[in-house]
């Protein structure tokens, strides 16, 4: 029998991150075929050209689908989404995967996601079921629950959800958050050999700074970053502050130059395009919080018992441990977030998305299908409840 081909789609470095073991797996196992897509942000010199960096991890990529245009507006990402649709029709038509497997919301994903509907091919999604608020990611996550046949997601509430929109409790997996599994195989880099990677030196204090576009609040992404770079700037020079550059979405190229602006004009900051997941989390465990709004600071910082300053509405909806604390997206609150976090003790700290056991849980779940075009025709399951109409 010929082993199951497993087309698995990344277009960011974050989900990349979060995909690598289970396509270690996959990679691994004579049952099972990688058929590597790559596309988005890992194409773009602009977002640092990550392609590379899969590759330097061992993986050959098999496809390589560009859909990034240079305008980071509405109208420019529903075209991204239209050519990106294209395209991996195209290639699901020639290749013939078995399964499509995507993790999360991106909207690269959302075009997958629609032409392995439209090809008959199953489709595998993780990380399924959460709520976030303050982003049309929400949106595009529980569409994509809707279109996929197997759902691995990191927390009971989750899988709740998932069941909720009619999924079948039977093909729905709680398996945690695949990202944690790097610290069971990662040895994090001392606090000197991080500050000789980076070429920054360390101060007595120092942030790692996250922030992503909110997609869902008109022009709102440039006026909270601006806040926090504000607060960032009433800090003394016992701060060192490391800012990794956000993803490809809506008003990405504005929050940019303010990153360049910004570290141009202060000396004890640096600005990365990309970490790589082994200087990120040695970043995490040797900074005194990580602070914006991106998802890590809710799945991954918590394991490493840092303390998480969460900016506005973004992430409003999931779970969140007891390091994590929120702030409105003003100066004046993120300051005094700041300060809190300083006080913080976060040892006893507990992530609810799990301990770092995902990827084996995720393939011989995906090996126990023997007839992948039997999940197909799918059923909706109800969930009891009794509804009033107001």
């Amino acid at each position: 029998m010929r082993p199951k081909k497993i087309s698995v789609i990344t277009g960011t470095r974050a989900e990349y991150g979060l995909l690598y073991w289970i396509m270690k797996n996959i990679l691994d196992d004579p049952d099972l075929e990688l058929n590597l897509v790559v596309t988005g942000m890992h194409l773009s010199p602009e977002f640092g050209l990550t392609f590379k960096t899969i590759e330097e991890d061992g993986f050959e990529i098999d496809e390589k689908v560009e859909i990034l245009l240079s305008s980071d507006t509405e109208v420019g990402v529903s075209k991204a989404v239209g050519l990106a649709t294209i395209s991996f029709a195209e290639i699901f038509a020639r290749t013939k995967p078995d399964f499509v497997m995507v993790l999360g919301d991106r909207f690269e994903l959302l075009a997958a996601a629609q032409a392995a509907l439209f090809s008959k091919t199953p489709l595998i999604h993780l990380v399924g079921g959460d709520v976030t608020e303050g982003a049309f990611d929400e949106a595009i996550r529980h569409s994509i629950t809707k279109m996929a046949h197997l759902h691995f997601v990191t927390n009971p509430d989750s899988a709740k959800r998932v069941r909720q929109l009619g999924e079948d409790p039977s093909k729905i997996f709680h398996v945690g958050n695949p990202g944690l599994e790097h610290l069971r195989y990662l040895k994090l880099m001392s606090k000197e050999e991080l500050s000789d990677s980076l070429n920054f030196k360390l101060r007595p204090k120092n942030l790692l700074i996250t922030f992503h576009s909110v997609t869902l609040e008109k022009d709102a992404s440039n006026n909270q970053f601006s806040e926090l770079l504000a607060a960032l700037d009433k800090l003394d020079d016992q701060y060192g502050i490391i800012i990794t550059k956000p993803n490809a979405d809506n008003e990405g190229r504005a929050l940019i130059d303010q990153i360049d602006h910004f570290v141009k004009k202060n000396k004890n900051s640096i600005a990365r395009t990309s970490l790589g997941q082994l200087r990120y989390l040695s970043a995490v465990k040797h900074v005194n919080a990580v602070v914006g709004n991106s998802s890590s600071g809710l799945l991954e910082v918590p394991s490493l018992k840092t303390p998480t300053i969460n900016i506005g509405d973004r992430q409003k909806g999931r779970l969140k441990a007891s390091s994590v604390i929120d702030c409105k997206p003003d100066t004046k609150s993120i300051l005094e977030a700041i300060r809190i976090s300083e006080k913080l003790d976060c040892s006893d700290a507990i992530n609810p998305y799990g301990d770092g056991y995902t990827a084996d849980k995720v393939i011989s779940s995906i090996k126990s299908i023997k007839d992948p075009l039997g999940l197909i025709k799918k059923k909706f399951n109800d969930v009891d409840f009794n509804f009033e109409s107001s």
